[in-house]
């Protein structure tokens, strides 16, 4: 059974474009002060960022759950938001439902969850449209594990 050796749990407000990529940058400080291997610590980074992002353009509020395992890493990213219509369409490499204003800013390429997905070694996602969305992701610190 694996030992749990961190846990942290952060809120993300839909909108605070402000303080967007505040927790990616905390999870990546905690994972290179503990010397997780970096192509690791990228992979981790790179999940939380996109749910992040995700959520503050999307959902009215979120939390990210990471916890940290002598095995693995999990992040769990829930939002109350308006869901997703269509997950198979929204894992589609490409598909986005982005207005102008956010594809103005720079996002909108319709990456979020293909690039969780990518990063991922254990994904899953439910959603319920009026309600949000869970993902969750599970990244193995051992290749053979």
């Amino acid at each position: 059974m694996a030992e749990k050796l961190l846990t942290r749990s952060y809120k993300v407000r839909g909108g605070d474009y402000d303080k967007a990529g505040e927790v990616a940058d905390e999870i990546k400080k905690i994972l290179k002060d503990l010397q997780i291997a970096p192509q690791l610590v990228r992979r981790t980074v790179v999940i939380t960022f996109e749910g992040e992002m995700n959520m503050v353009m999307y959902a009215h509020e979120g939390t990210i759950s990471f916890v940290l395992t002598n095995e693995d890493i999990t992040l769990r990213i829930v939002d109350t938001g308006p869901g997703i219509e269509d997950i198979e369409k929204a894992m589609t490499e490409g598909y986005s439902t982005a207005t102008d204003e956010m594809r103005m800013m720079g996002f909108g390429f319709g990456m979020v969850l293909p690039n969780i997905r990518k990063n991922s070694d254990i994904f899953n996602i439910e959603s319920a449209l009026g309600n949000g969305t869970s993902v969750t992701s599970i990244i193995r610190l051992n290749e053979n594990g």
